[in-house]
């Protein structure tokens, strides 16, 4: 197994994790919260470094992200395992799973770059489950794809330490955070985790040069008072700024939430609307196919820019950064740099 980085070794061959924010003491013998990164007489290994689980080339919208090189593919990798334990998760039967799953395979950073140069891929992006606790693999793997000009990117619930985010942030392009709630107390019910550093996470991460897109799900009864809603818009306005695409997006029942209600339409809907009338530059909602609010218009003039439907998009009103009826500027990342 490939030894972990970013831990400290501690009396009686005891480590404490210091990647995420839950910052485990771990035994000998024992494993974090996330199931895979193990004390084995003292020393922390990652143990799914190399090891894949979900492959695939996906449209760079569904991550989603609306304003990272739009149009293009982006190279899909996941593995098992997860940070958090969230009761609504979509992904849970790869997230919650352990490390006795016999349909892990191997794939080097170096074969997953050349994979995604050979997919037509514009990016790669460490998705499906939490890419936090594969720090290590990323981290190699993004190291080379940025050197062959391809975007990077993180799908993530923003777990993340300082630490940990300083360290990939010389590879990684995009930080695409899942905000689930404005809530602490949700996070500690619902996740098994705390709001907060998932906040500094995100600010930090702009703060860095990535490219940030917020997404939240919108779960009747638990997170979508417009009063919370409108905390976390006004929050993204003051720390990352009204450019910043927040994906509002729509419920279905999954995992240990089968039982509750989707969310209806016209909640999103007033959500979006509320958003606008606070400054935000770009609101979309998701998981509602074939919906105005899908597209981007431009903040100046209201008109047309990029028609999505799905996750197919028609540039309308849009010539390299400019609103083709009023030549305002219209945020968003067109190539790697």
């Amino acid at each position: 197994m490939y030894e972990a980085r970013l831990y400290q070794k501690q009396e009686d061959n005891a480590v404490r994790c210091s990647l995420c924010s839950h910052r485990c003491t771990i035994r000998e013998g024992k494993q974090g919260v996330c199931g895979v990164r193990i004390n084995r007489g003292g020393t922390l290994y990652a143990a799914t470094f190399g090891k894949v689980i979900a492959e695939a080339v996906d449209p760079i919208e569904k991550k989603p992200l609306y304003h990272f090189l739009p149009g293009t593919l982006s190279y899909s990798l996941g593995t098992i395992g997860c940070n958090f334990h969230c009761e609504h998760c979509q992904n849970w039967h790869i997230s919650q799973q352990t490390l006795e799953m016999q349909s892990l395979r191997d794939l080097t950073p170096e074969q997953g770059v050349e994979r995604a140069l050979a997919s037509g891929s514009a990016s790669i992006a460490w998705t499906y489950n939490e890419p936090t606790i594969w720090h290590e693999y990323p981290l190699a793997m993004g190291t080379l794809a940025r050197q062959k000009g391809l975007g990077t990117i993180y799908v993530t619930n923003g777990y993340i330490t300082e630490d940990g985010l300083r360290e990939l942030s010389p590879m990684l392009s995009a930080f695409r955070v899942d905000i689930k709630s404005f809530s602490d107390t949700f996070y500690r019910k619902v996740c098994g985790g705390r709001l907060q550093p998932v906040l500094d996470a995100t600010a930090l991460a702009k703060e860095l040069g990535m490219h940030v897109e917020t997404v939240t799900l919108v779960i009747p009864g638990l997170n979508d008072s417009m009063e919370e809603m409108e905390a976390l818009i006004r929050w993204v306005l003051e720390n990352l700024g009204p450019d910043t695409p927040m994906h509002f997006t729509r419920f279905h029942p999954d995992y240990k939430m089968r039982e509750a209600k989707p969310t209806e339409i016209k909640t999103l809907e007033k959500i979006y609307e509320r958003a606008k009338e606070l400054g935000l530059h770009y609101p979309y909602l998701g998981n509602v196919f074939n919906h105005p609010y899908e597209s981007t218009y431009c903040p100046a003039c209201g008109s047309l820019a990029i028609e999505r439907s799905g996750y197919g998009i028609r540039m309308r009103g849009l010539k390299d950064h400019a609103c083709t009826e009023c030549g305002g500027r219209i945020e968003y990342v067109s190539e790697i740099r």
